[in-house]
This record gives C-alpha cells, sequence and structure tokens, in this order.
C-alpha cells in the first residue's frame, strides 16, 4: 500500500518551489512550473511543513497526511496538533494490528487489554479514512466488529462510520464483510427499543452524557449521573445510520432483502423522531422520558433545549427543511451559544452548570453535560450543520456561522498557549472544566475531518463522482472569509486529490479562484468559491500490508519480559516500554528511564522465552526539554553463547528525540535483545517511550518517502 502511494507522488512531473512558510505556518513564494507541468497540483512544501510541525517525527506524516495551508494560524496549527493526537492514540496490540484508544493513559471504564472504548470508535475512522496508509484502519473496524471492540458499553454509529470510510477508499470488499456481526450487533439493540413508540432509549450515562437533562431530573435535581432513561435524538440517531449503513452495505453485496428490511427501519426511525422528538414549544429535537418516577413521567418531554438535539442532522436523518429552525438556538447568546462554545444545555436550564461530581483523587471537577462545551457534541454539531448548509436551501444559519463556529472550536483547542484539546471547557471563560491529568490530548472528537469535509469541502460519495463544495463566506467583506487555502495529496476512490483556492491568485500564483486536482491534473475549477464536481473512477487498492511489533506485552503476563539496569523495580515502567503506545506530548509522560543511574552505560532488556527471529527495530525517546533527552549513542545486542553481541549493524546517525530511530539487520535469532545507552550530558536521562522490534524491515523502511522508482 505505501508503495503505491510513493509511486503516484514520485510520478508527478516535477515542480520546482521557490517558498517559505512564515511565523503563521502559511506558504508564501512562487511556485514555478515546467512547461509540461502547468497544471500539476504540487502545491505545498510539504517536508517544511512537516519539520515545522512534528519535528523528527516529520516522515511519518508526509507519507501520511493531507497537507494543509490557510491565512488563519491556528487553523494551520490545530489540523496539524490533531494530527499528532491521531497518531498518539494509535496503539500496536501484535498480531491482531492496530487500535485506538480515547485517552492516553488506562481508565477504570475503558476494555482490557487495549484501552479501547466504544463510544469514541468513530472519531478515529472519520479522520483516518483520510489517511494513506489504509492498515489503522482496516485493523481499528476488524477488531470493532470481530474482535469485540464494539461491546455496547455506550451507544454508537459504528456501522455508519464503516461505510463512511467506504465513501472515501472505495473497499466495498472490506466494507461489506461486516455484514454478519452489524446486523447481529444493530438486532441486540433491540433490548433497548420501545416496540409501541417505535424508538430507542437509552440512560445519559450510556449515551456518554452523564449529566444531561433527563438524568438530573430523574433524580429530582440531586444527582444525574446513573438513571434517567429517556427516548434521545442521539441515540435514535445513531441507530437510524446504523441501519441505513447495514442497507446500502447490504445493497453492495447484492442482498436485496437485507438492504430493504434496514431501509424500512431506517425510514420507521426517520418518521418517528422527526414526529415523537420535534418539540414544537422549544423549536427543537428533544428527549422523552423512558423512565417514570416521583419526578418526570413516561414520555413526558423534558423541559429544556441541550444540544443533543442536533444529531438528526450529523447523520442526515432530517430531510424536512422546516426543521432548520432549530439552528437559530446555535446563534443566540442566551441558548447554545457560549463565548467560547457551544453549550451542551441552556443556561435557562434550572440546574445549568450546576457541579454535581467531583474526582476522589484531586477534588477536581468532573464531567458533567448541563451546560459545560464538549468536543465531542461541538463535532457532531459541526458535521451537522455542514450537512445541512450542502443539502438544504433555508435562510436561519449561514456559512460565515459554520466558519464561526468552526474559529470557536478552533480556539478551544488551546490551554496555557499550546495545543492540548480536553474533555470539557467552561462555556464562559474557554478553560477546561476537569483538567485531570487523564483529560490532556483526549480523542473523542473530530477535527481534521472537518477541516477537510467542511472548510474545504470534499463531500464524500459512493458514486463516482468528486463534490468539492467548501464551507466558506463567498463574500470577500465578510470577517469570516478566507482569501485562500490549499488541501494537497487527500486520498478518494484510490487517487490523490488537491483543492486549491486563491481567490484573485496572487497567493500561490497559480491562477485566481478554486481548482480541485485528481493525481495532479486539474479536472475542475471556477473564479470563484463554488461547487464543483468532476467524474472520478474508483482505482484499484493494492493490499494492505502491516507491521507486526513483537515486542508488546499488554498484560505484563507471558513473554516477552522487560528487565532493564536501573529502575528494574519499576515493573510498570518497565512494561511501559512494550505496551504499543507511544506520544511525544510531555504532558503525560509513561515508559522507563535512566534517572538516578551512574553517567555510564545503561541497558533495557527483552526475553522473548524461546527464540525469536529479529531483524529491526524502532525505538522512541522523549525529549521534554527539562529532564530526559535522547542518549548520546545506541546499540543493539543479541545474547548467545553467555555474551552480548551486536546485531551487526550500528546506527547511522546520532539517535533523535521524540522520533523514530530505526534500525535493520540481517535476521538474528534469539531468546534475549537490549538496547545498549551511552547516557547523554548531565543531568539529562534517557526516558524510553516505546520499543518496537519487527521479524523483518518495516515496510516505510525498505520504501522511504523521497526514493523514486
Amino acid at each position: 500500500m505505501r508503495l503505491v502511494v510513493l509511486l503516484a507522488s514520485a510520478c508527478l512531473p516535477f515542480l520546482s518551489w521557490a517558498g517559505t512558510t512564515d511565523e503563521t505556518g502559511a506558504v508564501s513564494g512562487v511556485a514555478t512550473p515546467t512547461a509540461a507541468a502547468r497544471d500539476v497540483a504540487t502545491i505545498l512544501p510539504q517536508a517544511a511543513i512537516a519539520r515545522r510541525y512534528f519535528g523528527h517525527d516529520a516522515p511519518w506524516y508526509e507519507r501520511n497526511i493531507p497537507f494543509f495551508d490557510s491565512p488563519d494560524a491556528k487553523t494551520n496549527q490545530v489540523y496539524y496538533y490533531r494530527w499528532e493526537v491521531f497518531r498518539a492514540h494509535i496503539r500496536a496490540v501484535g498480531a491482531q494490528g492496530n487500535v485506538f484508544t480515547e485517552f492516553l493513559q488506562d481508565m477504570t471504564w475503558d476494555r482490557d487489554p487495549y484501552s479501547t472504548l466504544n463510544d469514541s470508535a468513530i472519531f478515529p475512522i472519520y479522520d483516518g479514512r483520510w489517511l494513506r496508509d489504509r492498515s489503522y484502519l482496516d485493523d481499528w473496524i476488524s477488531y470493532l466488529w470481530t474482535g469485540g471492540g464494539n461491546n455496547r458499553h455506550f451507544s454508537e454509529s459504528i456501522a455508519d462510520a464503516t461505510y463512511r470510510r467506504y465513501e472515501v477508499d472505495g473497499d466495498a470488499a472490506f466494507a461489506t464483510r461486516f455484514l454478519p456481526s452489524m446486523e447481529q450487533t444493530y438486532n441486540l439493540w433491540d433490548d433497548h427499543y420501545d416496540f409501541d413508540k417505535h424508538l430507542y432509549w437509552i440512560e445519559p450515562l450510556l449515551d456518554a452524557t452523564e449529566y444531561s437533562i433527563a438524568s438530573i431530573d430523574a433524580s429530582g435535581g440531586k444527582d444525574g449521573f446513573r438513571g434517567g432513561d429517556a427516548f434521545r435524538p442521539s441515540i435514535n440517531s445513531y441507530m437510524f445510520a446504523n441501519a441505513r449503513a447495514i442497507s446500502r452495505l447490504a445493497a453492495l453485496a447484492g442482498d436485496e432483502a437485507t438492504a430493504s428490511r434496514y431501509a424500512a427501519k431506517a425510514a420507521d426511525l426517520r418518521r418517528h423522531v422527526e414526529q415523537d422528538l420535534w418539540s414544537a414549544e422549544l423549536g427543537h429535537f428533544i428527549d422523552r422520558y423512558k423512565v417514570d418516577n416521583a419526578f418526570v413521567h413516561y414520555w413526558n418531554p423534558v423541559g429544556g433545549r441541550e444540544l443533543a438535539g442536533y444529531t438528526p442532522w450529523t447523520f442526515g436523518l432530517v430531510d424536512d427543511v422546516k426543521y432548520a429552525t432549530a439552528w437559530a438556538h446555535a446563534l443566540k447568546a442566551d441558548q447554545l451559544r457560549g463565548p467560547y462554545g457551544l453549550r451542551t444545555a441552556e443556561p435557562s436550564y434550572r440546574h445549568y452548570m450546576q457541579q454535581y461530581r467531583y474526582d476522589e483523587a484531586t477534588g477536581l471537577r468532573e464531567c458533567q453535560w448541563n451546560g459545560p462545551v464538549w468536543p465531542f457534541q461541538t463535532t457532531q454539531a459541526l458535521i451537522g450543520l455542514a450537512n445541512l448548509l450542502n443539502n438544504a436551501e433555508q435562510a436561519v444559519i449561514t456559512r460565515s456561522d459554520y466558519a464561526a463556529l468552526l474559529k470557536q472550536y478552533t480556539d478551544l483547542h488551546y490551554v496555557d498557549g499550546h495545543p492540548d484539546i480536553q474533555e470539557d471547557y467552561d462555556p464562559a471563560t474557554g478553560k477546561p472544566i476537569v483538567g485531570l491529568p487523564r483529560s490532556h490530548h483526549y480523542y473523542h472528537s473530530a477535527y481534521d475531518d472537518l477541516i477537510i469535509t467542511g472548510l474545504v469541502g470534499i463531500r464524500p460519495r459512493a458514486d463516482h463522482v468528486l463534490e468539492v463544495n467548501p464551507l466558506l463566506p463567498r463574500d470577500a467583506s465578510d470577517p469570516n472569509a478566507m482569501a485562500w487555502f490549499a488541501l494537497e495529496n487527500a486520498p478518494y476512490h484510490g487517487h490523490l486529490v488537491s483543492v486549491l483556492y486563491d481567490r484573485d491568485g496572487s497567493h500561490y500564483h497559480r491562477g485566481a479562484g478554486l481548482q480541485v486536482f485528481i493525481d495532479g491534473r486539474k479536472v475542475a475549477s471556477s473564479p470563484v468559491l463554488a461547487r464543483l464536481t468532476a467524474p472520478i473512477e474508483q482505482a484499484p487498492l493494492p493490499p494492505v500490508t502491516r507491521d507486526v511489533d513483537l515486542a508488546v506485552n499488554l498484560t505484563g503476563d507471558g513473554f516477552p519480559q522487560p528487565s532493564a539496569s536501573v529502575n528494574g523495580d519499576d515493573r510498570k515502567a518497565l512494561l511501559h516500554s512494550i505496551d504499543g503506545r507511544m506520544w511525544f506530548f510531555p504532558e503525560i509522560q509513561e515508559g522507563w528511564t535512566t534517572q538516578g543511574a551512574a553517567d555510564k552505560p545503561q541497558w533495557y532488556a527483552l526475553d522473548f522465552g524461546t527464540p525469536t527471529t529479529i531483524a529491526s527495530s524502532q525505538i522512541h525517546f522523549l525529549d521534554d526539554a527539562t529532564h530526559f533527552a535522547a542518549p548520546a549513542s545506541y546499540a543493539i545486542q543479541y545474547f548467545r553463547d553467555g555474551a552480548w553481541h551486536a546485531v551487526g549493524s550500528e546506527p547511522a546517525a546520532k539517535p533523535l528525540a521524540n522520533g523514530v530511530n530505526a534500525l535493520s539487520w540481517t535476521p538474528v535469532t534469539a531468546r534475549r535483545f537490549r538496547v545498549l545507552f551511552t547516557p547523554p550530558a548531565h543531568p539529562r536521562a534517557v526516558r524510553l517511550l516505546e520499543w518496537k522490534l519487527y521479524a523483518s524491515a518495516p515496510v516505510h523502511q525498505r520504501i522511504g518517502p523521497t526514493q523514486r522508482p
């Protein structure tokens, strides 16, 4: 897979670059094409941008992500930061490939031993469908459907997300193989279905929204963590979307009976959500109670508007424009539009922002959904608004409003001046509410997908049409307008798509207006921002290749078993260096360290229990600018005949931190391997974030991003 992508980009005609990046991260300068390449979309200096945002870890991003550029410094920074968040939450789990975590660290409520949660499962799919390496999502989706990852711990829309991924890569054979599991899971939700009302109900906690209006009021205002079963727009929109996805995938597989059955289920849910969950009084989709007690009664509506009322648009359930009046509430400061983000409940609610729950260890406020801003639901609302603006003519909310809300969400990513997406925020201050150690770089939302499908406007479709409709104001005088932007090399239907907008042609010097490229060739253009379409055939997708990390030990039992020259009694730290997780964020640091060791060589070793063939290594060190740095040098050794021997290959360059130190050698079979360090200059120590070992050279080591056929 990586080989084909690299060859596709390598075959583009040469385009020289004479530009620079400025302090905003935006690109300036002049691209000078050769006479034979005037329509080739080599727009951005990707290597320079990758070095700016990712430092030593730049090669992974150069191989994988679409590159983005705009005049807004924060939008640029957060776009690239969110790709760091995506990468940080990839967890290698051995032969099963890779999964995605919601938190960087283990939580007591996540699923052992992988630390996954199904409520956040869709967001890596939304963002990751734009990655050129398809193995990550193939592994993740396979785990969700056949590895037990979708355990119905929370409500979910994973079948729909699987179909949304198919709309981008076009791999019908992969998406349809999970139909039996999708149907089985869908039918299990009958335990939350009211056959009289034709609607699904759920406890807000299990809808991943504890302390919602339904659960607080069902407790008489005394609590709200548990209880409050209700028919909610959220779970019913998820189930609508899952039914529609199953129907469409079944049609792809040639099963018309199943397609028809699930289309009927989706249509029935649409009818009953619109009929029963729309409140004419509130002008919004709302909950109705399933529970009946001293405080609330079955089928009565809740008494307030919540951001969850926009989920019908998130999943395309609403097909009547009359309901668009609900979006007026997202624009009013005394309703859902907070100064720093979209509130989850309005200030008129009598228990608005009342704090019920605190973390026992720190005393800090815990998660609630009675007003705080949540990136989770902000993402859903922005997807829903993009769908409305793309699909309906209405006068309630505009492209300018969309751009302003997206900008507000962008700003929310900053904590103390640095990107650090957290769980929830105070709408009056924009400050994180929870602020717990677990909260840093939290992955229960999307952002890059919003940039690609919303701001840039690539609208994924299952047919042979590429549609681009940037959701930016078309009036240049609008304060939310942008004069230019570019997205380069987004994978789509087996091709690479790029979109370029330059209002007057003065920024990129490639002509004025909007231009769309497929595999480097211009296929559509407009002198102004507009909806553009172009035919695009599905290109063959090469087989996905994956690298199996043999060093992973998720539980601490069995092999491989770690040991070390110092701090060997800290078993938790030893295991963190082989737990399949790796990130370079200094706010949460894990892994074995040489702290407290003498200024002499130190080692970290693995015992595989039986002779194991190893041919390459990836080592990740942290530099936090204070306590830890890369070692001065390192060597990899194996144990045989009572002595340690070099594997036969020395690092080609000085070890680096916050990136990948890759090394390959002629395969060696041994039971024990170790990495030997020469410490950095005193007083800093080495923090070994992760050590990965492979039976052969990983694909990206064999085929580098600069190699040509």
